[in-house]
């Protein structure tokens, strides 16, 4: 029989009553654990008297627990490289566009360290992005790599219709360009299409036309029906699908065109992402909570499969509603493009930092986004501006950062994403070895018993885990809460999330620290942990000594639909 004891953890003070780890009918006590926090190794005495399940674990033959463990090929490389505490956190989102989407440019992304694509519907035709979701999926199944795909709705928003080139245009000071919208095929000197016929209403000459944000701006110089004439007054790209907006006396003009969150051509793009099983759907424009809870109900009724939902906060009347959007998305992007428009540009950093923050409290995976290494469109090497931007995401714990014209129509891709991917796992372990990780008064979110004390064992696995410097932490979940709520606390060891459902896997993609794994898994426990412990000593990635903090809520199907007993914790030795 399990046995409960007590343990008091230096500094953390944690308690609870959890099960003694019992292997052949004997109760182990507490071992002396050698593991790695930052630059040396530090043991934990026997004194420490034990709460949690703790043991040594005894290695089995593999060829008895059969199955196979489902690692990502990068992750796997990275973890025999730099060893566990050594594993980048910050996951890396990639917009795939012209420049990248051949089979070979995926596959020297995915190498790279991308854990997303990115299909933004605005550009490219849909049997382009249907090319590309399957040369994605054919890398996962035939590579062995875990990439997931995420479209991103146009949106009803005022913007340029294609204009005929498959990159930037670049838009000379003191050139005359025509916005109209009068419609045709093709491209035209110095004409653009805008895509909505009251573009212009409310519109005086004199006005301030300003391209995505500021790539380029316009003075209107004549109205033509309709349309207008502008003068280029700051040169710049003017890349496809751009968005504008209109600026008098230093203000926004603000635009009431009463458009719905989603276009019909959204709908069609979203049914299309369910037909083709994307994993990720972020959701362009969102004003209110409505539109995010009215597209979940559209997907449950549509797709078997788990299809998450973000929303992208890139308005001001969407920063007035963050809590409610927060809420009701499964994740965030901070869209910070169109969000420099409507608000002051010096109120980004910390708009960033308070949506970050909030989507943390409310444990929803954030992504920042937009202009991170914008020059890189253009040249090989990234301003040194732009590298403090993206290390001030990875310092404010932001789970995923996202490259969007860099990757998809720049001719610096590769070099963009390593620059992010070295960026970021250096910043991470400066504020590792710095001790910066920030402490976080969670806000309580469970409803429910089970669901409080899954939150709560998660925060206190997750305290005890930088307390006793383990070097990782293993999750068993079938839906991947528990696994998001240890990434919500940001601990120093890597959290790697078992799973047997393939939804929940991609899901976890996006998750700060987590490396989501596909297996088999049984009701009982112990032989979950058993065989993917053994997968990991057979393919070299776990050591002896190696120390792991194990939470599971497995829970089997023959026990009571109220059972929380298999919301637990153990730490245990390999050996």
């Amino acid at each position: 029989m399990a046995v409960a004891g007590e343990l008091t953890v230096p500094r953390g003070q944690i308690s609870s009553k959890i099960p003694t780890f019992n292997s052949k009918s004997q109760i182990f006590g507490v071992p002396m654990i050698s593991c790695s926090r930052g630059r040396k190794k530090s043991s934990i005495s026997t004194g420490v008297r034990a709460v949690l399940q703790v043991g040594v674990e005894a290695a089995e033959s593999v060829s008895k627990v059969g199955g196979a463990l489902g690692f990502d090929v990068v992750a796997e490389e990275e973890l025999r490289e730099k060893g566990f505490l050594g594993m980048r956190k910050t996951k890396l989102v990639c917009t795939i566009g012209p420049a990248c989407s051949s089979l070979e440019d995926l596959e020297r992304l995915a190498l790279g360290g991308m854990n997303v694509v990115r299909l933004n519907m605005c550009h490219n035709s849909r049997e382009w992005h249907w090319d590309v979701i399957r040369k994605i999926k054919k890398l996962n199944e035939e590579k062995g790599f875990c990439v997931s795909v995420m479209i991103d709705t146009e949106g009803s928003q005022i913007h340029v219709v294609d204009h005929g080139a498959p990159s930037s245009v670049k838009v000379e000071e003191g050139s005359i360009w025509l916005f109209t919208t009068k419609k045709f095929e093709g491209s035209r000197p110095f004409t653009v299409q805008a895509n909505h016929s009251g573009f212009s209403e409310g519109i005086k000459v004199g006005d301030e036309l300003v391209i995505d944000g500021g790539m380029a701006s316009f003075e209107v110089i004549e109205k033509i029906g309709n349309d207008l004439k502008c003068k280029c007054t700051d040169s710049g790209l003017f890349l496809p699908c751009a968005k504008f907006s209109f600026w008098r006396d230093g203000k926004l003009v603000e635009r009431n065109y009463k458009l719905p969150t989603l276009s019909r051509k959204d709908w069609a793009d979203i049914d299309f992402g369910i037909a083709e099983g994307v994993d990720l759907i972020a959701m362009s424009f969102v004003n209110d909570a409505d539109a995010v809870r009215n597209l979940k109900d559209y997907i449950s009724t549509k797709s078997s499969k788990s299809i998450r939902v973000l929303a992208k906060i890139e308005s001001l009347e969407s920063l007035q509603k963050l809590g409610e959007i927060v809420e009701a998305s499964d994740g965030i992007m901070i869209a910070r493009g169109d969000l420099g428009v409507e608000i002051p540009l010096e109120q980004i950093p910390a708009v960033q930092e308070e949506i970050t923050y909030v989507c943390r409290q409310m444990n929803k995976p954030v992504i920042v986004a937009s202009q991170l290494l914008e020059s890189m469109v253009e040249f090989p090497t990234p301003t040194r501006a732009e590298v403090a931007d993206v290390s001030e995401a990875v310092r404010q714990y932001a789970d995923a950062l996202m490259l969007s014209g860099e990757s998809a129509i720049g001719t610096h891709g590769q070099k963009a994403l390593s620059v992010l991917r070295m960026a970021s796992s250096r910043m991470e372990t400066w504020s590792r070895q710095e001790n910066q990780q920030s402490i976080l008064r969670h806000r309580k979110l469970g409803a429910s018993l089970p669901d409080r004390i899954a939150e709560q064992i998660c925060d206190c696995a997750a305290e005890m885990a930088n307390n006793l410097g383990v070097d990782a932490i293993f999750v068993y979940t079938k839906h991947g809460h528990m696994a998001s709520l240890l990434s919500r606390n940001r601990p120093c060891s890597p959290i790697f999330a078992f799973t047997n459902d393939k939804s929940t896997r991609m899901a976890l993609n996006l998750q700060w620290g987590v490396i989501p794994l596909f297996v088999d898994l049984t009701d009982d426990m112990e032989a979950n942990i058993a065989k993917s412990v053994d997968l990991m000593k057979v393919k070299g990635l776990a050591r002896e000594k190696d120390a792991v903090l194990v939470v599971s809520d497995i829970t089997p199907t023959a026990a009571p639909s109220t059972s929380v007993a298999f919301q637990s914790i153990q730490v245990k030795t390999i050996s």
